[in-house]
């Protein structure tokens, strides 16, 4: 069912914001060409804030310029990937994973293997193989394979750190598996993404509720003081969507993530495990998680409130930056804004655009 026409407008006015705001922004401030990489933030005022290095950035400015460069946007989009490309070298290791954080001026400071940071330079490496070819597949088929091999991802998708197994991270590699499974007819990227979907779908969503929540013991029972994040219900959500074959499943979680989920107009941090509200303070990338779901399911009346609750965040004295962080009592954390949302913007945008007849 294609999108109705007002779902077009509100399209076309994320895109206007985009195009002519936030990419040229954090194109032009937010490069590094002195020294390569990407600044961590730009302030309210426009400016680049000096800090070390985290290799998400990287990872995620990467893809965000290739999929800007999808959605139509005519900018150094291709320069922007081939800069944040070589930037990832930086935290390469040789065995196939990637340390976490560098300093200033590229030097690796922490190699840890952080498996929620090995699923961005996945994802990266798919926007970069989609936009130049070549060889990305096979370094992204050694870290994937170095991942399973050193029990970073276990063989039935489960991502144990920090003494449980973590959520977050499990998600973000099923979205890189499916990525490579768009791009590529290597089996190991749809064995996986299948995997992850099994685990997500028969171990860690709760048959009493259908929400999922945030950390599982080892034998996949739910920890007790486990939070659910309706941001990531709706993430979850969608993204077994696009994998198909959990239609139901998927559908309550965006339930969930809607219809416990937002107060006063925005997608809050935190439930309980009776889905009743925990924390009611609010991230930017909720609010882009509601949008992106309800993009994808068509859910056409859900979305208007979905984009009014981010506009909230994107309403700051210099257009293309954002809030991240708005209190329970409706007040915003006064900080330069984390130029890792803009993937979360840029994942929303082109979810809203493909529903509305855009790139694939």
């Amino acid at each position: 069912m294609s999108a109705p026409p007002a779902i077009h407008v509100l399209n076309d006015q994320l895109k206007r914001w985009l195009f002519d705001h936030a990419l040229p922004l954090w194109s032009e401030v937010g490069v590094d060409r002195a020294r390569g990489g990407f600044f961590e933030r730009i302030d309210l005022a426009g400016r680049a804030v000096e800090a070390s290095r985290r290799m998400r950035v990287v990872a995620r400015q990467t893809w965000v310029f290739a999929a800007a460069g999808r959605l139509g946007w005519t900018g150094p989009w291709r320069e922007t990937v081939a800069h944040g490309v070589r930037a990832l070298e930086a935290y390469a290791r040789t065995d196939g994973l990637y340390g976490i954080l560098a300093d200033a001026d590229g030097r690796l400071i922490d190699d840890t293997p952080a498996p929620y940071e090995q699923a961005f330079v996945l994802l990266a490496l798919s926007a970069a193989q989609e936009t130049f070819g070549g060889d990305f597949e096979a370094r992204a088929v050694r870290l994937r394979e170095a991942l399973l091999s050193a029990g970073i991802v276990r063989a039935d998708g489960g991502v144990p750190e920090q003494g449980s197994l973590q959520a977050n991270p499990m998600m973000h590699l099923f979205e890189a598996t499916q990525a490579w499974t768009r791009l590529s007819d290597q089996p190991g990227w749809a064995a996986l993404a299948e995997t992850i979907a099994s685990s997500a779908l028969t171990r860690m969503i709760d048959p009493a509720t259908g929400g999922l929540c945030e950390q599982y013991d080892a034998d996949w029972t739910r920890r007790t003081e486990a939070e659910i994040e309706p941001g990531h219900q709706l993430e979850w959500g969608w993204l077994l969507l696009q994998h198909g074959g959990a239609v139901d499943a998927a559908r309550r979680l965006i339930e969930i993530g809607e219809g416990r989920g937002v107060d006063e107009g925005v997608a809050i941090a935190s439930l309980g495990r009776d889905l009743s509200p925990r924390d009611r303070s609010a991230r930017l990338w909720a609010q882009t998680e509601r949008l992106h779901a309800h993009a994808v399911a068509g859910r056409w009346s859900d979305i208007a409130p979905a984009l009014t609750g981010l506009r909230r965040f994107l309403d700051t004295p210099v257009a293309g930056t954002w809030r991240d962080r708005l209190r329970a009592d409706g007040s915003f954390v006064d900080e330069a804004a984390p130029g890792s949302s803009l993937y979360h913007i840029v994942s929303a945008a082109t979810a809203l655009d493909r529903a509305c007849g855009g790139d694939r």
